[in-house]
């Protein structure tokens, strides 16, 4: 692995600093702890509208066709709101009652905007499937930004062990790891910056062995994350 300096942890409630071609932790929970995703279908939804927003758009995902008087016309519609240009995702991991991402902008002001359309979404969703009002999510989402690479490796390890809440199978969850591993390759998740610091072969310098079998050096890197 590259040699690369620790990172002092972000104090807890840092304040958003948005910057051109920035590296995010970014992560929201339920308001009052509350789950945000009741059961497998919510997690597919949540994971549908990242693919949505961050997957290049299909130019006729843009044309609608109108009947006037039994005829059929093909106009262009109202462009969807998509980031496939300007946001790279990453890492995630959704847990019950909250998420984590890992995220390059490469527009300065992209970040708010993809948080804002996915958030709304999901909220507006979960809200119609369960006949609640009021906000889903605790507050705005957080976002830390990352500027050391030793930070961005130690914190993409803390996200993929998260499901050790409550499994001992971490590759299959509702994560990148798998992803990471090669066994799934979503196009959307940008898995090349981190692994670009390990082998891809066997031994004790892949990303597998870094994740699962190092996990407590981590802890004096990224100690005291908490979901405010």
């Amino acid at each position: 692995m590259k040699n690369m300096v620790v990172l002092i942890m972000p104090s807890r409630n840092s304040l958003k600093k948005y910057v051109e071609n920035g590296y995010y932790h970014v992560y929201n929970r339920g308001v009052e702890k509350r789950i945000i995703f009741e059961d497998e279908q919510d997690y597919k939804v949540f994971l549908r509208y990242l693919k949505e927003i961050l997957s290049p758009v299909d130019s006729k995902d843009n044309i609608a066709t109108l009947s006037v008087r039994g005829q059929s016309y093909e106009i262009p519609s109202r462009p969807l709101k998509n980031y496939n240009e300007e946001i790279d995702l990453l890492v995630y991991c959704l847990m019950p009652n909250h998420f984590h991402l890992i995220i390059k902008q490469n527009n300065k002001d992209s970040l708010q905007g993809f948080m804002r359309a996915l958030m709304t979404r999901y909220s507006m969703y979960f809200n119609k499937k369960y006949n609640r009002v009021g906000s889903l999510f605790q507050g705005r989402y957080k976002a830390v930004n990352i500027n050391n690479e030793n930070y961005l490796l130690h914190l993409s390890r803390y996200i993929h062990l998260n499901p050790r809440e409550f499994t001992k199978d971490i590759i299959n969850t509702h994560s990148s790891y798998a992803d990471y591993l090669g066994l799934r390759k979503t196009a959307w998740v940008k898995t090349d910056v981190i692994l670009s610091f390990f082998n891809k072969n066997v031994g004790k310098n892949t990303y597998q062995h870094f994740v699962e079998k190092s996990a407590e050096d981590s802890w004096g890197i990224i100690e005291g994350l908490t979901l405010d």
